[in-house]
């Protein structure tokens, strides 16, 4: 194929190719060619010009095929665009001459069919220079037209459409001629036709100006008529055509020239409407003929060109736009509304044709409000709506009063308004659906008095209104949350009151059922006593039934509505009607078949009736209770259910008898009662009714066959027995469009009605099946039946074999002794019944049967394979597929294949062969795929052969989508076939005609199935693979031309899967431009496809989609699509557009998938773009909020109308590109405003610090970053949470929490001392306050709290006045919870008030956390440091202030708190103890919504228990509160038994035991959460959790509970052991590791108590007879399970092991020391190991003596191994914070008294001198490896050996030995900081006051240091390191003078001053020496001065022995003097360093 791509066509190789290769190498070279000419010089193509044209023209005569024949037309233009337009003259003639040809072969039809598609080419792309050939152009075109067939008008019409496009007005001379060719053909059979003249007469009447004037009404006339019987595709581009047409007649301002030459009438809206309504009523019958037809009553308007107009309606407003509805509305609505009025009384005459008229009436009001108006305008419209429906009302109202004279007359006129309030209560309804709670203030508008109107419709005396009126109330609570329960109210007193009314009886029930349906998509539900009032209600009405004849059926029906609506609500309401509810369905039926035979025998027709009605509702009741509470299904349950259903079923059979008794009138109640049994049937398992299976299936047979039954309902039958891939080959209307709602009605067939509520009122309360529609039940007669179907599926499945096989032969003769159409039918029921039982057996892994069930099965589905009805056929394919599935069989599976391929070789007929092979497709779909190459080969055969019988598009069309399937099923053994089929397509998609689009979508599928079969493979590089690669790429890009939106749909995912597999053969700029063009197409499927390539395209290359798209939108010369504004918001701002727009569930989805990709991906580097974004979608609402914005910038002015004005005015278009974007966006927006702070938190840090990024914003301008919006964030956080939407209410808030928590801690540079976020805290403070108020819902409440106690806790605001306005509103709520769960709103359900108090008390508990810690850190620092002024202001006294804030309401909260800790403790109980819980329920829940209120319980409790354990402790469980006894009585909010028992205070507690109780209680809860984590428990709540344990045990009180009873310990114990291990993170094992080290000081206590204790008293005593106290008693044994300490020490290990897994023997393999390289470990696991050795240090004080030596090897092996494992030099000598905390330890362990214990002495000791000798191994080198550790740990372990066990440890000679050597070693070292170390470790062993332990060191060690100091001497000291050593030298010196004995002193002191004397400088040296040897003389001075005093005689010695040295201290001693002020300070500075390391090793572990 590349040597296609040249500039001019490869002769040579064109020329040896084949057929097929020839077609597909031309379209490549056209292809590459068409993007070569736009890229080449003007020059090279003028040179080679004429031999181009020459080969393009010679072209068309090889018969190029529809692709091929645009393209060359294509290029033709481009080139003469171009280069030199001499020979175009030539080129046209050449082309007319082509047309004109009289050879009218099937063979020369491609080259007429390509000169006529290039002369439009030519023309359109030079438009005015061909101005003077143009006449003889179209007149030879036209002329043509006459003789031409369907494709030749088809390509006849788009030509013209081109000429005209490029002439524009210069073609006038024309238009009458084309006007009228476009005429007839926009009436041609061929649809495709059709299409192509109205885009010809849409270009048209660009110029042509008598079309939408004088013709207009003939224009509009023509497109009734091309609605006639036209398809999906047509009425989208005619009612494009005359919606256009009609908005142009409206607005058009015509030109002057054009008046003069024609006088123009103006149209008015009226008229314009009126030519529409007269479309839509009468159709195309015209004026006057349809008199006749009017005056017989027949003609009713078909429906196709019913749905036409309405489509047109749409298009017409839509063109117009929104502005001009907002305008016009009133009068729009009012048309709408009368095209359903009695005035025209043929629309609605029968109930079939008023529902098909009120649904396109629906649609219109739908898409024009919905699609156009924005927020403000659509309350607007509601009002206008409602003003509508109070007219009607008044009419009613009138007739209703004046009933008395003419009653007939008066119900007649009553029902004339039925449909028109029908279209206006459903638009409401929907319309305050989707406004959601922004459309809160139109209901709190008393003047627009919506809700009144629509109650006062609810009794109308038609069943539709009154049905209506209660959706639209379903609507407004689903709307408004906040309305539920007082609409549930007024409908229930209404019920109440007018029980006598039957219309009011109905009418309310209904209402009441429809709200009953809101509640569960309320999450705040309603109240729990409404169901109890409900059930009284229902059950009054059903007992009140009988006593009333004339309002018995009333009262009936709806006492069961309400009860099956009432089992809506689930089990937590149900449960506890559920008795009730049995009783009545017992009651409701006969109990034996006696009395059903009695009962036949009484009564009239009447009472059967109402018999049947009840029946039939107390049905429905029990069916809902099983959907929608299945839980409560338990065997009991389904025990009481049973008895009444043999009844039920004895009755089902004798329903016939009882109508031929009591006549038709019961026709439709008995069809019902069926339907009500089946469906109740299909829901219960099949055992419950096992006796009557026989019964059922003979019942269902006999309604599958009945003979009464006229309409064959295909298309609700069917579709779901068919597999949803095969219904794509099917009529387009099954496919999903935007225009479904209306295209039903067509798909059904005139005689069925489509579905409406008043069919069936009982679905009024089920879940909507599509997002926010009415339901819409089939009627009862077509449901019965899909009902039976269904049931027949699952009872054929469960009765005998025999029956089985009887029931199917029985079927079978009945469709053939049946004839004509109703044959029809019945084989379409049995057919289905069959499918459904195949599927069912499918499904439940049953098998068929014996073999002789296969033979009836096999007949009824071969019949279906071979009907004329194409659903029937795919049904029956599906069923061939289960059939193969359920007999399993390879020999059945090999003769079914064998019967297709028989018939698809003989049969000649397009219905067979469709059937058959699509069979053959599905055949293998459920049998794991095709395993024979043999079959594979037979199949693909005969496919091939069928998809290529161009007679017959549909056989085409069936044989390719079979080949599909069959690609799909054979998988990999498909490779073989790859190349031929590839060619196939690519053939037929070059030579399909463009008219049989189903044909090319067909191809389509094979071809998305053959690249998933060919894969990864498709990346491949050799030639075969690159071959094909490029094939896929042609076919793509063959179909991607195609006319049709579908196969355009089918490109697209057959790019994505190309992009998948090899995305680097795929040109993205090409696909993404492809996607932009068709992201706004008026087809869904197509929008679908697009996005769902988008989506995966953004997820690996997001930016380059995006530059891609921005790219395309700049270089296009026209916009687009006029939706997307890529130009300007680029492609994610056009995404935000339409995601406002677009009303398609998934689409909606797919676009916030493809918008979050994005964000992850560029959100950080186009930060400002993407804030913007979201800034302008919500600022575009902002001037709708009648909040006042407390903003220190304000950018806008609100827009300072009334809603009056927002109809008529507007001016502030242009501000934003988003005008008035819908909440549901908004909501958006804000959450991708929290995603952007999360994507920043994950790059740059400068994002969150402003000093960083505004330094690198100076740096680079192009540097953006977070931090520099906050006053944009903070901004759009404030719009959302003062929105009049509840959702956007809570995005915001959530969004100022975020912003809150992220921004807090950033420092404010310019002032020190405060934060960025201070500044705004009027606004955070603005945002939260109307969250306050006492009309927001409980759930924004919740939040607000949230947000106010993040931002107290914050910090951010330190000054308390402005603290105190947050903290006001927290203060507020406080109040307004105290009343508990009483005083809160009935608005909600009970759960709703103990989430809002549970969120108060959880905000307060976080709010107390905080201001205890601020308390104790600054608290620490205080008495260390002084304060400068500035940090008091700041800290100390806010920190205070925060606290006394608090404190003031401590007294209630904490009683609160308590409560609601003892609410969640017996919430979390285990089930078995339900009948223990308090009846009433607990302090904040109610026993009732227990189940909801666990949730709110589960989301506070953990900072609750932290927030009370605190005050527990500040309280220190001293004192229970002082009106804890009395006045608890009096306060509402009693904790059930805190602090008595539920005998109101008959036995008060001691505190003693008040306080036990807290104690376990908040324990318990502790435990019980901790032992059991879910998998969903936050972070939060187990750190708070163990942060409340950490508080309890900080006190006395709790810790000798704990220390006293062991049992508990070791419980708490375990449970940290487990959370450590089932929890990574640090910050929780850090926090359970304190709580340990405090079970462990509280044993230690325990321990130390009893010891004491027992002192006491037996202090005359022996020593030796006392007790032992601690863990190990006398024998030293720990047993596990029961020993604190052993699981301590099993905690630890675990601890120590994770971080250092070295220790663990097992993985060293030996027990021994082995050496490995040491490590330094993160700075987490080094605070837990430290932590881990501080709780081991502490472990032998809790044992007794034997006890202590039992764990002894153990703590000191893992200590020392720790101290091994981390001992790393770090630079400066420091020790890395493990081994500081092993040498910690150590001291700990070696100081312990159980070392001098006389019991455990010896032992101790010996165990001691192992461990040191362990440490001194580590020196050893094991493999030459020792020099990796640190000499200075190990030294430093030596010396706190030495210093803290008994001397008898250390002082054995072989050990003594070891040490002085490690010493003596040491000292040689080079390295200055260990000499430094070891100078003051020698120091404190020297001064050890035990001679025994010194000495021996100071025998060995003091000569070399002596002859060390003296080199020093030799060598002077170079920097400030070797001076130190010096000092430390010498101070060792000092302190051995010190020690010595008197007769020892002279000599050290001798030794002494010759080493400091010789430092000292004379005054000449002085001047000139360095700074350290200046320093180190005046160090030896001071000391001289010292020593010189203290040992006066030994000093005299010396210096008389040695007058230099004497003469030398005295020059020095006189130097001193004179500079004694300069000097002092220095000689201070430079002795620090060396005092204060001494001290600081002190300090740490000696």
């Amino acid at each position: 194929m590349e040597l296609a791509h040249s500039l001019l066509l490869n002769e040579e190789v064109y020329n040896q190719l084949g057929e097929v290769q020839k077609a597909e190498f031309i379209f490549d070279w056209l292809r590459y060619l068409e993007k070569l000419l736009l890229a080449t010089s003007r020059s090279d193509v003028k040179e080679k010009q004429k031999t181009l044209v020459e080969q393009l023209l010679s072209l068309l005569n090889s018969s190029p095929g529809p692709p091929t024949r645009k393209l060359l037309a294509k290029n033709l233009g481009v080139l003469y665009s171009i280069g030199d337009t001499f020979s175009v003259y030539e080129t046209i003639d050449k082309c007319n001459d082509l047309i004109r040809s009289k050879d009218d072969s099937p063979s020369y039809l491609p080259t007429k069919l390509a000169a006529v598609v290039c002369l439009g080419s030519l023309y359109k792309k030079l438009g005015r220079i061909l101005v003077n050939t143009f006449t003889d152009t179209v007149g030879n075109i036209l002329k043509a037209m006459k003789s031409a067939e369907s494709q030749g008008r088809y390509e006849i019409m788009l030509s013209l459409q081109n000429i005209l496009n490029g002439l524009g007005a210069a073609a006038t001379p024309c238009h009458r001629d084309v006007y009228k060719a476009a005429k007839s053909c926009l009436t041609d059979r061929s649809m495709a036709v059709r299409c192509a003249a109205a885009k010809c007469l849409l270009e048209l009447q660009k110029e042509a100006i008598f079309m939408w004037s004088t013709d207009l009404d003939s224009v509009a006339t023509l497109c009734f008529k091309s609605f006639e019987g036209s398809n999906y595709d047509v009425r989208i581009s005619v009612s494009k055509l005359l919606g256009t047409v009609l908005a142009k007649a409206i607005i058009s301002k015509h030109p002057g020239a054009a008046v003069s030459r024609q006088s123009i009438r103006r149209v008015s809206l009226e008229e314009v409407l009126e030519l529409l309504g007269t479309g839509f009523l009468r159709g195309s019958s015209g004026f006057l003929r349809a008199s006749g037809d009017m005056l017989k009553g027949t003609s009713s308007v078909s429906r196709d060109v019913r749905v036409g107009v309405t489509q047109a309606y749409v298009v017409f407003v839509s063109t117009l736009g929104g502005t001009w509805l907002e305008k016009n509305f009133a009068a729009f609505l009012s048309h709408i509304l009368s095209l359903v009025s009695q005035s025209h009384p043929k629309a609605t005459q029968t109930q079939t044709d008023a529902v098909c008229g009120r649904r396109c009436v629906s649609f219109i009001l739908r898409a024009t409000i919905g699609g156009l108006l924005g927020e403000k305008a659509q309350i607007a419209a509601a009002k206008n709506i409602c003003q509508a429906i109070w007219k009607l009302k008044k009419v009613v109202d009138a007739v209703m009063n004046d009933g008395n004279v003419e009653t007939r007359v008066g119900s007649t006129d009553a029902t004339a308004s039925q449909h028109m309030l029908v279209c206006a209560l459903q638009e409401l309804g929907n319309l305050l659906y989707s406004l959601g709670t922004t459309a809160a203030p139109l209901l709190q508008d008393s003047s627009a008095g919506i809700l009144d109107s629509v109650i006062s419709v609810i009794q109308h005396p038609s069943i539709s209104v009154r049905l209506a009126a209660a959706w639209c109330l379903h609507c407004i609570a689903v709307a408004l949350p906040s309305y539920l329960t007082p609409l549930l109210d007024r409908c229930l007193e209404r019920l109440t009151v007018l029980k006598s009314s039957p219309e009011a009886v109905t009418g309310f029930s209904f209402a009441v059922a429809a709200l009953l349906g809101a509640v569960k998509h309320c999450p705040l539900g309603i109240p729990h006593g409404k169901g109890k009032i409900i059930m009284t209600l229902a059950e009054d009405l059903l007992c009140s039934a009988v006593q009333n004849s004339r309002l018995s059926a009333q009262r009936t029906q709806a006492g069961w509505l309400l009860i099956a609506a009432l089992m809506t609500l689930g089990p937590a309401v149900v449960s506890h009607h559920l008795g009730r509810v049995l009783l009545l369905w017992k009651c409701v039926f006969p109990v034996s078949p006696k009395d059903l035979e009695t009962e036949k025998s009484r009564g009239d027709s009447f009472t059967w009736q109402v018999t049947l009605e009840g029946r039939a509702g107390a049905l429905c009741a029990i069916k809902s209770f099983v959907s929608h509470s299945g839980d409560l299904l338990t065997e009991e349950v389904i025990q009481r259910l049973l008895p009444p259903l043999p009844c039920a079923v004895d009755l089902l059979t004798q329903l016939s008898s009882v109508l031929k008794t009591y006549g038709s009138t019961l026709k439709t109640p008995s069809v019902v009662y069926r339907q009500r049994l089946y469906e109740l049937l299909i829901l219960l398992p099949p055992e419950t009714y096992e006796g009557n299976l026989c019964t059922i299936l003979k019942e269902l047979a006999a309604d599958l066959t009945a003979s009464d039954i006229q309409v064959a309902a295909s298309a609700f039958l069917l579709p779901p027995l068919c597999h949803q891939d095969d219904l794509v080959i099917l009529s387009p209307l099954l496919q999903e469009t935007d225009h479904r709602f209306i295209e039903e009605q067509l798909l059904l067939g005139n005689g069925i009605a489509c579905g409406s509520l008043e069919y069936d009122p009982y679905s009024i309360y089920e879940k909507d099946v599509e997002g926010d529609s009415v339901p819409k039940p089939l009627p009862p007669i077509l449901s019965v039946i899909s009902s039976a179907v269904k049931l027949f599926g699952v009872v054929c499945a469960h009765v005998g074999e025999a029956q089985r096989l009887f029931i199917l032969e029985q079927l079978l003769d009945s469709i053939k002794h049946s004839k004509g159409a109703r044959q029809q039918i019945v084989q379409l029921h049995v057919v289905s019944s069959l499918s459904s039982f195949l599927k069912y057996l499918a499904v439940s892994k049953g098998n068929l049967g014996p073999e002789e069930m296969r033979r009836p099965a096999l007949a009824l589905v071969m019949g279906a394979l071979e009907s004329p009805n194409p659903l029937l056929r795919c049904a029956a394919a599906e069923a061939w597929a289960r059939l193969a599935q359920v007999v399993d069989d390879g020999a059945f599976t090999a003769a079914l294949a064998q019967v297709s391929f028989d018939k698809l070789k003989s049969a000649r007929d397009v219905v067979t062969r469709t059937g058959y092979s699509l069979a053959l497709g599905s055949l293998h779909r459920y049998l794991g795929g095709i395993s024979s190459s043999q079959h594979l080969n037979s199949c693909v055969g005969i496919l091939y052969t069928l998809s290529q019988d161009t007679t017959s598009p549909d056989v085409q069309t069936w044989a390719l989508h079979s080949l599909s399937l069959i690609i799909d099923s054979a998988g990999p053994l498909y490779h073989m076939h790859v190349e031929p089929t590839l060619s196939l397509i690519i053939m037929l998609l070059l030579n399909v005609p463009p008219t049989h689009a189903e044909v090319h979508q067909s191809l389509g599928r094979c071809l998305n199935a053959l690249i998933t079969t060919l894969g990864p493979e498709l990346q491949g590089n050799s030639t075969s693979i690159s071959t094909l690669r490029t094939s896929c790429l042609l076919g793509c890009a063959v179909m991607q031309d195609n006319p049709d939106c579908l196969v355009q749909a089918q490109a697209i995912s057959c790019l994505q899967q190309l992009h998948m597999f090899a995305p680097r053969h795929v040109n993205l700029s090409n696909l993404v431009s492809c996607l932009c063009v068709n992201l706004c197409s008026p087809y869904l499927l197509l929008r679908r496809a697009v996005l769902a390539c988008l989506r995966q395209l953004v997820q690996r290359e997001a930016a380059e989609v995006s530059e891609h798209a921005v790219m395309l939108a700049k270089d296009s010369r026209k916009e687009l699509t006029p939706d997307a504004n890529i130009r300007e918001v680029g492609l994610e701002g056009a995404l935000l557009t339409l995601l406002d727009k677009e009303t398609d569930q998934k689409l909606c989805h797919d676009i916030k998938e493809t918008l979050n990709h994005m964000l992850t991906s560029m959100a950080v580097d186009k930060l400002s773009f993407w804030l913007k974004l979201c800034k302008d979608v919500l600022a575009a609402s902002a001037d709708f909020t009648a909040v006042t914005c407390v903003d220190t910038v304000q950018e806008e002015e609100g827009d300072k109308g009334d809603d009056a004005s927002v109809l008529t005015t507007r001016n502030d278009d242009k501000s934003y590109p988003y005008t008035n974007p819908h909440w549901a966006t908004r909501v958006f927006a804000a959450e991708c405003v929290c995603r952007i702070i999360n994507q920043c938190e994950n790059a740059h840090s400068a994002h969150f610090d402003i000093a960083l990024a505004q330094e690198m914003k100076k740096r680079d301008s192009r540097n953006d970053f977070l931090v520099l919006h906050l006053a944009d964030l903070i901004r759009m956080a404030f719009m959302a949470a003062t929105d009049h939407s509840d959702q956007l209410r809570l995005s915001g808030l959530e969004t100022l929490l975020v912003v809150i928590r992220r921004f807090a801690a950033i420092p404010e540079p310019e002032f020190p001392g405060h934060v960025i976020l201070e500044q705004y805290q009027a606004n955070v403070g603005a945002a939260l306050r109307p969250a306050f108020s006492s009309e927001t819902p409980p759930d924004v409440t919740a939040k607000a709290c949230q947000v106010c106690s993040a931002w107290i806790a914050s910090g951010v605001v330190s000054d308390l006045n402005d603290l105190r306005r947050v903290h006001q509103l927290l203060v507020s709520s406080l109040t307004k919870i105290q009343a508990g769960k009483e005083a809160l709103s009935h608005l909600y359900n009970e759960s709703a008030s103990t989430m809002e108090i549970l969120a108060v008390l959880k905000a307060w508990a976080e709010v107390y956390v905080i201001a205890v810690e601020r308390h104790k850190s600054h608290r620490e620092p205080l008495k260390t440091t002084t304060c400068s002024e500035e940090s008091v202001r700041n800290g100390s006294y806010s920190s205070d202030g925060l606290l006394d804030l608090v404190h003031t309401d401590l007294g209630t909260l904490s009683r609160l708190w308590l409560a609601a800790l003892q609410d969640f403790a017996l919430l979390t109980l285990p089930s078995e103890f339900a009948s223990q819980l308090p009846v009433e329920g607990g302090a904040f829940y109610t026993a009732e919504t227990s189940e909801n209120a666990k949730l709110h319980y589960y989301n506070s409790w953990a900072l609750i228990l932290h927030a009370t354990a605190l005050w527990l402790t500040s309280t220190g469980f001293v004192v229970a509160d002082p009106d804890e006894g009395a006045s608890h009585l009096s306060r509402p909010v009693t904790p059930t038994s805190m602090c008595q028992g539920s005998s109101s205070g008959a036995t008060v507690k001691s505190p003693e035991d008040v306080c036990t109780d807290r104690f376990h209680l908040i324990l318990g809860i502790s435990v019980e959460f901790l032992c059991s984590l879910r998998s969903d428990a936050t972070m939060e709540s187990i750190t708070a959790c163990l942060h409340a344990l950490q508080a309890l045990l900080d006190v006395p009180w709790p810790r000798s509970k704990i220390g006293s009873d062991q049992d508990l310990g070791i419980e708490l114990l375990n449970v940290l052991h487990r959370v450590i291990l089932t929890r990574e993170s640090p910050s929780i094992q850090l926090a359970s590791l304190e709580v340990v080290r405090q079970i462990i000081c509280a044993a230690q206590e325990h321990v130390k108590e009893k010891r004491r204790s027992a002192e006491v008293d037996d202090g005359a005593a022996e020593k030796e007879t006392l007790p032992e106290f601690g863990e190990g008693k006398d024998t030293g044994g720990l047993v596990p399970g029961k020993s604190l300490v052993f699981a301590t020490l099993e905690l630890c290990v675990c601890i120590l092991v994770r971080q250092l897994p070295e220790l663990n023997p097992k993985l060293t393999g030996s027990p021994g020391v082995k050496a490995t390289k040491p490590q330094v470990l993160s700075e987490d696991g080094s605070r837990l190991v430290s932590a881990a050795l501080v709780i081991l240090s502490e472990l032998p004080a809790v044992c007794s003596p034997e006890g202590s030596i039992s764990i002894l090897p153990t703590i000191l092996y893992l200590t020392i191994g720790v101290l091994r494992e981390t001992a790393v030099k770090l630079p400066g000598g420091q020790l890395s914070p493990t081994v500081a905390a092993s040498l910690q330890a150590l001291k700990g362990i070696l100081s312990s008294p159980m070392a001098r214990a006389e019991k455990s002495h010896t032992a101790w000791t010996d165990l001691l001198r192992s461990a040191l000798t362990t440490i001194l191994d580590c020196w050893d080198p094991v493999d030459g490896t020792h020099q990796e550790l640190d000499e200075i740990s190990l030294l430093t372990a030596i010396t706190v050996f030495i210093l803290s066990t008994s001397p008898e440890v250390t002082t054995i000679p072989c050990l003594q030995k070891r040490c002085i050597e490690k010493f003596k070693a040491t000292l040689e070292i080079k390295d200055p900081v260990v000499q430094i170390k070891t100078y003051q470790l020698l120091l404190s062993i020297f001064q050890y006051p035990n001679p025994a332990v010194s000495y021996p060191y100071i025998y060995s060690l003091v000569s070399p240091i002596v002859e060390k100091l003296q080199e020093i001497d030799k060598r002077k000291p170079e920097d400030t390191t070797e001076l130190q050593i010096f000092q430390e030298g010498i101070k060792v010196l000092e302190a051995l003078v010190a020690i010595a004995e008197e007769q020892h002193r002279s000599q050290l002191v001798a030794c002494l001053l010759p080493i400091l004397i010789s430092f000292l400088l004379d005054d000449n040296a002085l001047g000139s020496a360095t700074s350290v040897m200046k320093n180190l003389h005046d160090f030896a001075l001071q000391n001289l001065m010292q020593i010189g005093p203290q040992y006066s005689s030994v000093f005299k010695n010396v210096m008389a022995s040695s007058p230099a040295l004497k003469a030398r201290l005295e020059a020095a001693i006189k130097g001193n003097q004179e500079n004694v002020k300069v000097k002092i300070p220095t000689s201070k500075h430079t002795k620090n360093p060396g005092k204060n390391a001494s001290i600081q090793l002190k300090t740490n572990f000696l």
